[in-house]
């Protein structure tokens, strides 16, 4: 064990050793658009929901949930003020739900075959509707979506809302289809395991049979319900969402969804033409000419079809799940019949695969991708105290060819929150990580709702478990709901910490979508102090960012406990791009508006004094 453990410290060595000395003068180089953006996810049926009941397993009577009219004018503008440009509205499409909405034309869900009682967005049923649940008005829920895009977009925000291409809900049935649009499997020969036609994979001769509950589980937990009675028809069985070809999928198999065939063989051998490597550098126009007469399988016009049905809508991009399930051709052929309808589309893909990134960039035509296994990961671990600031120049570098595409976020649906004991216990911890998170690139960043004012995930909200916001239950957020303050959205019964801790997310996002540097230049200045600076280590982080308009020195102090004074210093070369004369400059902190000491330019070298308390952050502009 000592053995490899030494191994494994002197390979981490040598690579940050590498990247220290070839990034000390390196540069990232502007990206020609405007500014940043910066994505508000919000799960939809928990936003406006006040009841504070919060019984576990609780049904939507008991545990209330929230609507689309809550999204009034007043809470849209909050929202466009902390810093957004983007409302990522989570759980939209209408998914399974243990509701009775038989009156509306809605068939009931079995419980078997629903994860928790609200249903997981993720298992969609009817992809050309809306969830029931978030209607004042279930008969025109289409309608009411309608109007919160309306209203979305008249608070100058824009609206994204997911598609799920991997796999649906296994009882999906649209009740509201376009004229001339046939359900998911409708045409299906469920003779055959495999058709480039069909819809599904099957299991012919089989019967799908639900898992074996585990770990004292029970569906609605233990709740009687007349469909909860551990059968669900469906023969011959289908193959499970996450590719289980077992006809009774296991308990952690996505046993609710069923997987969508895109013509890959169950031997992993492909029914369509492949992309020429060429079109990796080619935009989306030429992709769009190549499928034009181009015959492919059935599942991908359907959901092409899906995706231009609500760019008519009025939706402005799209949050694709699991999208490295499927086939980075089929990204290419909707993808870039999307953008050929609005070429300003954000689209933005949940791919974990580093070495599938550039792929699904370039090939597929994504816009951006969750940087998780590598920026959010080292972050996490900073912050959790056992990883070195050292580690995210050398993510920085390895991303450097397609930093712009790669989506930075510290909290979504799927993470714990920063404030549950599972992660930090503490929501301030994060700030130089958000710090850092927001200002890195020129990428988009994300923040989850809730997290501006710590919420933990503390809930036992049933199916879901706590240190995450549950999705499958209905439930109410408590820290959200002292900002919601009985739908006046002023944060009126927010504690003073909560206060701040939103000021601070407030004051950083609105800099971000403003400033000309951020979307400009980055050079790591971090290990050239390292090297030369007393008192600065690994808990701090320092680079900088620029364009012709603005000069930036960002600088973070990870530590919880820990003051540092230093003379931060300039390399020459930055001085250099810079074209500082040598002499005194001004310094502003652009976080909260203090003018700060000198920066020192002398001999083509610069240095000023920083004291940083513990989880300081410093986003210096230079004034001439």
């Amino acid at each position: 064990m000592k053995t490899n453990s030494l191994l494994t410290f002197l390979v981490v060595f040598a690579i940050i050793s590498s990247c220290k000395q070839k990034t000390e003068t390196k540069t990232t180089q502007p990206i020609t658009m405007k500014k940043k953006e910066v994505v508000y996810q919000v799960f939809t049926r928990l936003f406006g929901n006040t009841n504070t009941t919060n019984k576990p397993w609780g049904t939507i009577e008991e545990n209330g949930v929230g609507k689309f009219a809550d999204f009034t004018e007043e809470a849209l503008q909050e929202i466009k003020d902390l810093g957004v440009t983007h409302i990522w509205y989570t759980g939209v499409p209408h998914h399974a739900v243990i509701n009775d909405y038989t009156a509306y034309g809605i068939s009931n869900d079995d419980p078997d075959v629903v994860k928790g009682r609200a249903g997981s967005p993720y298992a969609v049923k009817d992809y050309y509707n809306v969830n029931p649940d978030l209607a004042l008005d279930p008969a025109i829920r289409l309608q009411e979506f309608k109007e919160l895009i309306e209203r979305t977009h008249k608070s100058g925000l824009k609206v994204i809302i997911d598609i799920v291409p991997n796999h649906v809900a296994r009882n999906y049935e649209g009740v509201t289809n376009p004229e001339g649009v046939s359900d998911f499997g409708a045409a299906d020969d469920t003779t055959k395991e495999y058709d480039v036609n069909n819809n599904f994979y099957y299991i012919p001769g089989q019967s799908f049979k639900v898992p074996e509950w585990q770990d004292g589980y029970l569906p609605l937990g233990g709740d009687k319900n007349p469909l909860a009675d551990s059968k669900f028809e469906e023969n011959p069985a289908k193959w499970t969402g996450n590719g289980s070809r077992l006809a009774q999928p296991n308990f952690n198999d996505w046993y609710e969804t069923v997987k969508i065939n895109y013509g890959v063989r169950p031997d992993g051998t492909k029914d369509f033409e492949q992309l020429p490597e060429p079109y990796r550098n080619m935009d989306y126009k030429a992709h769009f000419e190549f499928w034009k007469d181009k015959i492919v399988p059935d599942s991908w016009d359907k959901f092409k079809d899906i995706a231009l049905y609500w760019l008519d809508f009025g939706v402005d991009g799209f949050r694709f799940d699991m999208a490295e399930m499927v086939p980075v051709e089929f990204w290419s052929y909707m993808n870039s019949s999307i953008k050929m309808k609005n070429p300003d589309a954000f689209l933005l893909a949940e791919v974990y695969n580093p070495s599938l990134y550039r792929d699904y960039i370039h090939l597929g035509k994504m816009d951006y991708l969750y940087d998780k296994v590598e920026l959010y990961d080292s972050i996490k671990h900073i912050m959790k105290g056992y990883g070195w600031t050292d580690h995210i120049p050398v993510v920085q570098r390895g991303m450097e060819d397609i930093e712009h595409h790669m989506l930075h976020f510290l909290e979504n649906h799927d993470e714990q929150r920063i404030a549950s004991p599972d992660f930090v216990g503490d929501a301030t911890l994060a700030k130089p990580a958000m710090v850092v998170s927001a200002t890195l690139s020129t990428s988009p960043t994300m923040i989850y709702f809730g997290q501006e004012v710590g919420e933990p995930g503390a809930e036992d909200a049933g199916f879901g478990d706590p240190t995450r916001t549950s999705i499958f239950d209905y439930i109410g957020v408590p820290h959200h709901q002292r900002w919601v303050n009985n739908k006046k959205f002023d944060g009126g019964q927010l504690l003073p910490q909560e206060k701040d801790l939103r000021d601070f997310y407030k004051r950083l996002l609105n800099f971000t979508i403003k400033s000309d540097a951020l979307m400009g230049a980055y050079q790591e200045i971090h290990f050239y102090n390292k090297d030369n600076t007393e008192n600065y280590d690994h808990r701090v982080l320092s680079y900088v960012r620029w364009s012709d308009e603005e000069k930036l020195i960002i600088v973070s102090n990870f530590d919880a406990q820990k003051n540092y004074a230093f003379d931060l210093k300039l390399p020459e070369d930055v001085v250099s791009k810079w074209n500082l004369m040598d002499g005194d400059y001004r310094l502003m902190d652009e976080l909260y508006g203090e003018e700060k000491p000198e920066l020192h330019i002398k001999e083509g070298k610069g240095q000023f004094k920083v004291k940083l308390e513990p989880l300081q952050s410093y986003i210096f502009s230079v004034k001439e």
